[in-house]
């Protein structure tokens, strides 16, 4: 049985960086005993689907260290310490397309890895764009893309997109689109 008022009972902060933070917790387990658990502390981030038109959405190019790698993915961003979510979306949107919204919509949230991460994506569609330039900050390395909406679609199913959050992303709005 699940007990759900179980807390751990200690945290201790093993790292602090620019965007994480590692905690080492120390629990009760059911039987008394204690364990430790590695937690990755996050403030959240939002993702955005960008419709240029109804038939065009706007993704990135994005080169992920982490991975050494180029990615297809939906334009994201952390959200700035005591930033609420609609504010990262609107400012991420500009940074990394070159765009601004006039509708920007929260769709959803959830927890990208919850075995070890704290982090919420929160999902936002963006329509109604205008072109005002992109601005990325300087530790960012990727490129706007528009491509159609169906072109999108079939790299989310096929593999060419690989990343998670921009997977669930477009799955997410085609069934919205769908459902309209």
């Amino acid at each position: 049985m699940i007990d759900e008022n179980r807390l751990p009972v200690s945290r201790r902060l093993i790292y602090e960086g620019r965007k994480i933070e590692l905690a080492l917790d120390t629990l009760t387990l059911n039987d008394g005993t204690t364990a430790e658990r590695e937690v990755i502390l996050h403030r959240g981030a939002v993702a955005l689907v960008p419709m240029v038109d109804q038939d065009h959405v706007c993704l990135v190019k994005n080169m992920r260290y982490s991975v050494r790698e180029i990615l297809w993915e939906v334009p994201a961003g952390t959200i700035d310490h005591n930033e609420h979510p609609d504010l990262t979306a609107a400012r991420e949107l500009t940074e990394e397309t070159g765009y601004k919204a006039e509708r920007i919509t929260k769709l959803r949230q959830w927890f990208v890895s919850p075995g070890f991460l704290n982090e919420v994506m929160h999902l936002y569609l963006c329509e109604g764009l205008t072109a005002v330039g992109a601005a990325p900050e300087l530790d960012e390395n990727l490129e706007p893309v528009v491509v159609p909406w169906s072109e999108a679609l079939a790299m989310a199913y096929d593999g060419r997109i690989r990343d998670a959050k921009s997977i669930l992303s477009i799955l997410l709005v085609d069934q919205l689109r769908n459902n309209s």
